[in-house]
């Protein structure tokens, strides 16, 4: 006789070959979860600081382009949005291709793709050290950008696939990764580009970065069956059902969500391109700045402070989600980066002011790569994770179409005000939708899910 006893909160995942696995879909606990958690060499935790270190080694392909932009411009006078376009193009490779990388990932296994992601990065930035032409500039971006979203998108599906029990947490600490991996190179970069020139500084980190990435990706495993913990008491709105890639298009739900992660991103993105930028046009990016026992340029500084912000924001907002909700945490989040960037645009022309708001606008942002991923897999069950979370990802790319076009308005209007009061009026927006829009949009679609599996479920038990 067939029986389908406790399968209504079981989900089917592929494991590293491909093949099919039990998992839990039910929501986090509060205190340790059951069941057998033995898995790879390490187990599930060393999966995830595998995923962190990767991320910390891509992260400068990202958070330390800021730091090259005016060098280059020096050197060549291609000008800033002509060079910005370059961040552009690698955003837009980084986040719209993730979802077919994620395909790959969830049919073959995550080593193979971070593999071939590691080539892509170290080889982006070899080529950034001989770029002649904004021609190769752009290519090198394009290939950075594949490269990058491979990694990022590996280890991020991976971690919601480990961490069905603590899936805000475990999103936010490889989300961290990325977000202050460049905090520790921040300084010699500079350094290097001062000493020894911004070729020799793209070439030597380029190399190292990449072959770090490479040697990890042989680590690498998804979980098997019997590896993962059963999860019982929710504390989140979770489903209990997986959505595949097209289901999820069609719920609009997952757009939504869209919408408010381009919103957020936009901002969050103008400030990591621009920085050197705004610090250079406030007449403070080399003003000594004394802080914490420490004496730097201003804009050494804040980089510096922005990075280890950025990434702590990650799986602290994760943390907190996971006990108070993912869109209530979206409200404070946002409502704080409003905040900031108002109060950026009228004190950071202050050296140290500076330094401390555009800490604070980080903080406020960054979580944005640990909640909507998490809220994504909260939603649409963890089987195809990995593409979904990265089909939502690619907001991001539509969020950095804006990047060049925040230069263009400062070339024309002479200031950063209009910038700032956009970049925190889409702020407030978010963070209103977050409750009035996403909350109980989210609500009903789980509701359906779950009433829906119930009814099949029990259909089921009457037909054996």
């Amino acid at each position: 006789m067939a029986t389908v006893t406790g399968r209504s909160s079981l989900s089917m995942i592929p494991s590293e070959k491909g093949k099919e696995m039990p998992q839990n879909t039910s929501a986090p606990t509060r205190g340790p979860a059951a069941g057998p958690v033995a898995g790879p060499l390490g187990g599930r935790w060393l999966q995830l600081a595998i995923g962190v270190v990767c991320m910390s080694m891509i992260a400068n392909l990202q958070y330390g382009w800021t730091l090259f932009v005016e060098p280059m411009n020096e050197k060549h006078q291609w000008g800033r949005a002509a060079i910005q376009v370059a961040f552009t193009i690698f955003v837009v490779f980084e986040t719209w291709l993730v979802p077919v990388e994620g395909w790959f990932v969830d049919k073959f296994g995550p080593r193979i793709v971070v593999f071939v992601g590691a080539i892509l990065c170290g080889l982006s930035w070899v080529l950034n050290s001989m770029a002649d032409s904004l021609t190769m500039l752009y290519i090198s971006a394009a290939l950075g950008g594949t490269g990058a979203g491979a990694v990022y998108g590996t280890c991020v599906g991976s971690a919601l696939k480990w961490f069905p029990d603590r899936r805000g947490l475990a999103a936010g600490i490889t989300a961290a990764g990325f977000g202050a991996g460049s905090a520790l190179t921040i300084v010699p970069i500079a350094a290097m580009i001062k000493s020894q020139g911004y070729e020799h500084t793209f070439l030597f980190f380029g190399l190292i970065q990449g072959a770090v990435v490479l040697v990890l990706s042989f680590f690498l495993a998804a979980p098997k069956e019997g590896q993962l913990p059963v999860v019982a008491v929710p504390t989140v709105n979770q489903s209990r059902r997986n959505y595949g890639p097209g289901e999820m298009l069609k719920a609009p739900v997952f757009w939504v969500m869209y919408l408010m992660f381009v919103l957020v991103a936009a901002g969050g993105l103008m400030a990591t391109a621009q920085l050197g930028s705004i610090a250079k046009d406030f007449k403070i990016a080399d003003v000594p700045v004394s802080l914490l026992g420490l004496t730097m340029p201003a804009l050494t500084f804040a980089l510096s402070i922005d990075r280890v912000l950025n990434g702590l924001t990650r799986p602290f907002f994760g943390w907190v989600s996971d006990n108070i909700g993912r869109e209530n945490t979206m409200f404070i989040a946002f409502g704080l980066e409003a905040v900031g960037v108002l109060a950026l645009a009228h004190f950071g022309s202050n050296p140290v002011l500076f330094v401390l708001l555009t800490g604070l606008v980080f903080f406020a942002w960054g979580e944005i790569y640990s909640l909507f991923p998490a809220t994504c897999g909260d939603t649409f069950g963890s089987r195809y994770a990995t593409t979904n979370a990265g089909l939502l990802y690619t907001a991001k790319g539509t969020a950095s179409l804006v990047v060049p076009m925040a230069s263009v308005a400062v070339a024309s209007l002479g200031n950063w005000d209009l910038v700032f009061m956009i970049t925190a009026a889409v702020n407030a927006v978010a963070a209103l939708m977050a409750l009035l829009v996403l909350k109980p949009l989210r609500a009903r679609f789980v509701a359906g899910a779950t009433a829906a599996e119930v009814v099949k479920a029990s259909g089921a038990k009457v037909a054996g």
